[in-house]
Formats: structure tokens, C-alpha cells, sequence
């Protein structure tokens, strides 16, 4: 087995994450620069889960990997299908995109972007969202 990486558990740092997030989203829509915008696991929830606030949330990692646990609420399409399965994302809502460690949800903000749709945020991985204590369906 893998070692893996210790992350900040506090409920303290989660919150300076979420500031220092929240701070780079508005500079970048203040000054036009169009790169992806990130989310944290706690601000998605707050913000769209549990204020209920349609969007649509699209896990792009395999099917497999999707089989093993994912965000309640997710559609799955993976990286590699992306482009060909772009139309079953809506773009008149927000869309928010993850994968298992932030990765493919950033090339996929980007594509995403590329493609026309003006709200996309990268949840980064369901690692943090599983370490944040966020729901997993399985």
C-alpha cells in the first residue's frame, strides 16, 4: 500500500483554505483572467448541497473508480469521454467537476471552460472530500 500524504485536518486550516480560494475567485473574475476556479469540500457543500442550489456536479474519473465511491449527487464522465459526453452537461447552470486527487478535474475546468460554460469549479479530489468527513456513496 501507498503511503500517503498527511493534509491539514483542522477545522482552523480548512478555513484559511477556503479564504485564500474564495480571495483568488474574486481577484480572477474582477480582473477577466479566464482560468478554472477552485472550490473547497466544505465551501461545495455549504453552497450548493445544503443550500440547495441546482447545479451539476460531474465526477471524471473512471467507471470503475466511480463504482468504488463517489459524491452524492454526481454524474459520471470520464476525462477520456469528456468531449464526446460534453452535452449532457447543462450550461445554464453551474457546473463543478472533481477527480480522485485534483488532477483530471483541473484539465477537465479547463476543457469545460474551453468549450463554452461560463461556471465551472474544480472540487479538486474525493480524497479531501472523504478527509474533510463529506459524505461517499458507495
Amino acid at each position: 500500500m501507498k503511503a500517503q500524504r498527511r493534509m491539514p485536518t483542522s477545522e482552523h486550516q480548512y478555513h484559511d483554505a477556503d479564504k485564500r480560494r474564495t480571495r483568488m475567485n474574486l481577484l480572477n473574475r474582477l480582473f477577466g483572467v479566464s482560468q478554472r476556479q477552485t472550490i473547497s469540500p466544505t465551501e461545495y457543500q455549504a453552497r450548493y448541497v445544503d443550500a440547495q442550489v441546482p447545479h451539476t456536479l460531474v465526477d471524471v474519473r473512471t467507471p470503475a473508480e466511480f463504482q468504488e465511491g463517489f459524491i452524492p449527487g454526481a454524474i459520471q464522465i470520464s476525462l477520456q469521454e469528456l468531449q464526446q459526453k460534453m452535452a449532457r452537461i447543462p450550461k445554464d447552470r453551474p457546473v463543478i467537476v472533481y477527480c480522485r486527487s485534483g488532477n483530471r478535474s483541473a484539465f477537465a475546468a479547463n476543457l469545460l471552460m474551453q468549450a463554452g460554460y461560463e461556471e465551472v469549479y474544480d472540487l479538486g479530489g474525493i480524497v479531501d472530500w472523504a478527509r474533510a468527513g463529506l459524505p461517499v456513496k458507495r
